[in-house]
């Protein structure tokens, strides 16, 4: 390693520690202005209206996107195109939280009176209580005066974490007020890799008249073409109100010839699996998977709560769909 890259590493860990120190100290100063913040949001009766401007903005931004996925309405308002038209997002019941680092953003400070007169409350984060951000504010939330991490002094860097990271423990801290759970989330979060994982077992499974079901007394050597025209390594055995008595899977029957079971002369009921395991239609894919791997098998039933079954959900519908 070379002078020059090591100096390039001591400046990065340098960055690194005092960003972690930064946040670290804002641990302690949470009181009764964070409090203040939280029931302000969660009593208001609008949504968060986040703005800044610069790299201050762009941590507004985030913020704004962090409160609206963990159940806290909150919409992005450019400072600058605030005072242009854009101050149209702001209704009276509002709350809004200005993020600026000095508390002296010019754009910011224009739209003090138009918020005021819009009827909506003003949260500042900022590192300056005495700016005249934090002097027009309901509440401050103070992120501290940090020495950026930048060796020009110039660059927002220790500052914008200390932001992003007080933002982030604000929107944690009103998702515990809300008791804002995992179905919560999964209202909010539909696509991607996020969605999948809470996609509900009854959207997934098979159903209709392509389920593999048979009754006791179906000779194995019907159960084992049932199992093949279904295509799922596995059928279902239910008596005559489809009430999910046992199963007999493709590993079943090779255990079966290594028993020598006289496939033409007996029946399924002999046979079958009693009170397999099974999963209901409501129940998230991740915990069907869960189940699986947990078990070991590949299918699971799926019964309504009179045990009857409703479909049939196999490992492979829930890759295809993403669950992993």
């Amino acid at each position: 390693m070379t002078v020059a890259d090591a100096r390039v590493l001591a400046r990065a860990r340098r960055t690194l520690e005092m960003e972690a120190d930064a946040i670290r100290r804002l641990a302690p100063r949470l009181g009764r202005e964070f409090l203040a913040a939280v029931r302000l949001i969660a009593g208001c009766r609008g949504k968060v209206v986040l703005t800044g401007v610069g790299k201050s903005g762009l941590i507004a931004k985030k913020i704004a996107a962090t409160l609206s996925s963990t159940g806290t309405p909150a919409v992005f308002l450019h400072a600058a195109e605030g005072a242009h038209g854009d101050l149209g997002v702001v209704t009276p019941g509002d709350v809004v939280l200005a993020v600026s680092s000095s508390g002296e953003s010019e754009e910011i400070l224009r739209l003090l009176s138009p918020l005021r007169r819009l009827g909506a409350e003003l949260i500042a984060l900022t590192r300056v209580r005495g700016s005249r951000l934090g002097a027009a504010a309901a509440v401050v939330l103070l992120t501290g005066r940090t020495r950026e991490a930048c060796p020009l002094g110039l660059a927002p860097t220790t500052s914008s974490t200390a932001a992003l990271a007080l933002g982030d423990a604000l929107a944690m801290a009103l998702l515990e007020q809300r008791g804002f759970g995992e179905e919560d989330f999964a209202r909010l979060h539909p696509g991607g890799s996020l969605g999948a994982r809470w996609l509900r077992v009854g959207e997934l499974m098979h159903r209709g008249g392509e389920l593999p079901l048979v009754r006791e007394d179906t000779p194995l050597l019907r159960a084992i073409y049932v199992m093949s025209t279904g295509k799922l390594g596995v059928t279902a055995v239910v008596d005559g109100r489809r009430r999910l008595l046992g199963v007999v899977t493709d590993g079943d029957l090779r255990r079966m010839i290594e028993r020598g079971v006289d496939f033409g002369g007996t029946a399924v009921g002999a046979v079958m699996t009693r009170t397999p395991v099974s999963v209901g239609a409501e129940e998230f894919g991740a915990q069907a998977l869960r189940l699986m791997e947990a078990r070991a098998i590949t299918a699971l039933p799926v019964v309504d709560a009179r045990g009857r079954v409703q479909g049939l959900v196999h490992l492979h519908d829930l890759l295809r769909a993403g669950i992993a």
